[in-house]
């Protein structure tokens, strides 16, 4: 494709009398279309066989008669995409009989050509070009030209895959516009229909390289609303109204009927007053002039429409960020009461845990205390040991009493045996439940139990020793 950007195109002069401006020339006749006789039918620009000041320069002896080399990349605009639906040419009114090869050559000076279609029943066909400038060239070269007795008839054809788009805003550009709906397909030009000062007019035209694109934008369009700004204002998508605003309607390609001819019988002019053209020409234009008005009503009510609902939709607008302002700070409020419980929630599971943590810390240093320390180990023997013989000695004395008591007034007997515990105090009776008699107080005196009067009571700690506390009767 780049090496085709630089491809020279030759573009023949004419070097016979015969030929005339508006033909397309070939450098032999054999190939050469024919061409209209000489007078009749002559278009305005084309070169007259009689008008020596229209003919080429003659060419000296020797010198060659070139043609004029055009680099097809400066027929390019910049940015400008080739063989497009607008490099495409109808040519109608061909022969019958004309083959492909023979409509190829017809244009083969205009480059080599991408799309080629003939209808030979009907007599027309379809021709594209690499660019929009090499079309209108070999369209104003060609448009009217003679072809087996047949004129033909050129022009650019209509384009099938075109949409106008309306309702645009101010800030929309022809790039904008072509990368959005480049969404639907590959998009060939987008334009932004500006005033003769430049101003956009809401309005422009989308053209895509094939039609199942244009229909899937016109439909998805049709059904939602397509936003292209931060603005919801949806633009409207309709199949655009295509018309011939260069050629127009010639007079070559008019239809003479009846009624043309009736038309024509009289020439342009002014209605006078007081005639009946001069009545019913007023009418017509105070119909005109009541549509006028009945149309900039509509446009004024549309305005203020318009204007009203801008008004609206910036204070709803504005109440919506509101909201949503509000909205963003109840979640961020309530993300941070969340993330304060979650806090609370993990300091209270670190302080649990280091409290178990302290708990068995202190568990462990007892335990290990316990287990290596001397001194505790010393003490806690210590303890035991106090603690049996303790036990012992209790019971030793339950046995005591249980044999019964022992007589502390009879000096003369013998000590009892070692297994028995301590000898008996003198002047006192020891018995667990039962009275022990002791040495005589009188005559018939002895000491009861619990009541009688004694000269003193035995005590035994926890830890074993016995300890005699005096104890006074009354009297």
């Amino acid at each position: 494709m780049a090496n085709r950007n630089l491809r020279q195109v030759r573009i023949e002069k004419s070097n016979n009398n015969n030929n005339n401006g508006g033909g397309g020339n070939c450098e032999d006749m054999a190939s050469r279309p024919q061409l209209l006789p000489q007078g009749k039918n002559k278009r305005p620009g084309e070169v007259s066989e009689g008008d020596p000041s229209l003919m080429p320069p003659k060419m000296e002896d020797g010198e060659e008669d070139k043609g004029v080399t055009i680099d097809i990349k400066s027929l390019l605009k910049p940015g400008e995409k080739r063989y497009t639906q607008r490099c495409r040419l109808f040519v109608g009114n061909l022969p019958t009989d004309l083959t492909d090869g023979d409509f190829k050559k017809l244009f083969e000076k205009y480059g080599e050509p991408s799309e080629v279609f003939i209808n030979r029943d009907r007599g027309f066909g379809f021709i594209r070009l690499e660019s929009r400038t090499l079309a209108e060239i070999a369209k104003a070269e060609l448009d009217g030209m003679i072809l087996k007795s047949r004129p033909l008839r050129i022009r650019f054809a209509t384009h099938g895959a075109a949409l106008s788009v309306r309702n645009l805003s101010p800030v929309v550009s022809n790039e904008l516009l072509e990368e959005a709906f480049s969404i639907f397909g590959p998009v060939e030009r987008a334009v932004v229909i500006v005033d003769d000062r430049g101003r956009t007019t809401g309005k422009g035209f989308v053209e895509f390289a094939a039609k199942p694109p244009a229909r899937k934008a016109l439909d998805r369009c049709s059904e939602g609303a397509f936003i292209l700004t931060t603005t919801p204002r949806p633009v409207i998508v309709e199949p655009m109204e295509q018309f011939d605003e260069e050629d127009g309607l010639p007079e070559k390609f008019m239809n003479k009927t009846q009624q043309y001819l009736k038309e024509r019988e009289e020439p342009p002019r002014f209605a006078q007053p007081g005639t009946f053209e001069f009545e019913y020409s007023s009418r017509w234009k105070a119909l005109f002039e009541m549509e006028k008005q009945q149309r900039e009503q509509v446009d004024r009510n549309i305005r203020e429409a318009k204007e009203k609902l801008e008004a609206e939709m910036e204070a709803a607008r504005h109440e919506h960020q509101l909201m949503l302002m509000r909205q963003d700070l109840m979640r961020r409020q309530e993300e941070l009461r969340r993330l304060e419980d979650l806090r609370n929630q993990e300091l209270q599971k670190r302080k649990q845990y280091h409290m178990r943590h302290e708990e068995e810390q202190r568990r462990r240093e007892e335990e290990y205390v316990r287990q290596h320390d001397p001194e505790e180990i010393r003490r806690q023997e210590a303890f035991k040991s106090s603690y049996m013989d303790a036990r012992e000695q209790d019971m030793r004395m339950g046995d005591m009493g249980v044999r019964g008591s022992i007589n502390m007034g009879d000096t003369y007997s013998q000590a009892p045996a070692v297994s028995q515990g301590p000898p008996p105090m003198m002047g006192m009776s020891i018995n667990s439940r039962s009275t022990m008699p002791g040495p005589a107080m009188g005559s018939g005196t002895t000491m009861a139990t619990e009541g009688a009067a004694s000269l003193g009571a035995a005590m035994m700690p926890d830890d074993g020793t016995v300890e005699c506390l005096p104890v006074f009767s009354g009297g």
